[in-house]
């Protein structure tokens, strides 16, 4: 990666953030473009654009900090439910090339939909492809690791 990213300079403290929570190796703050209020963002400290150049170690604690703000969110907006969403590169819609969790509330009538509306234009499937299913499923476990 080349440069310094935004978060990255929220990290630092150059760009400020609204904290919600910090832990070994992640830090979280509330989204300034909410999609509904409390809408968070948990970023690892170790800059990397995709969650694959993060190492185990990593993921590990960056769900775990995942995990502490959906706790304290669900005290503070009196819910157990949650929208979790990871754009894990620029092709999946990641718009700040540093890896990031959004963590979002959801209540009763707050507007937000399912994960099918983020493809309004493709159709809903009706008849299975099992077939086709199980050429992805087989072809997925024979990549080399």
């Amino acid at each position: 990666m080349s440069g310094i990213t935004l978060f990255e300079k929220i990290i630092i403290g150059e760009v400020p953030s609204h904290k919600i929570g910090q832990g070994d190796g992640w830090y979280a703050f509330l989204d300034i473009s909410p999609r509904r209020p409390g809408h968070t963002l948990v970023i690892p400290e170790t800059p990397a654009r995709n969650i694959s150049q993060l190492k185990p170690t990593e993921v590990a604690n960056l769900f775990i900090g995942m995990r502490e703000v959906q706790q304290l969110l669900g005290q503070y907006f009196d819910t157990n439910d949650f929208t979790i969403c990871i754009h894990d590169g620029p092709l999946a819609g990641q718009e700040v090339p540093h890896v990031h969790i959004h963590v979002i509330p959801r209540t009763q009538g707050d507007g937000g939909r399912t994960l099918m509306s983020m493809w309004p234009n493709v159709a809903p499937v009706i008849d299975i492809d099992h077939h086709s299913l199980a050429k992805i499923s087989q072809g997925v476990r024979g990549v080399d690791k």
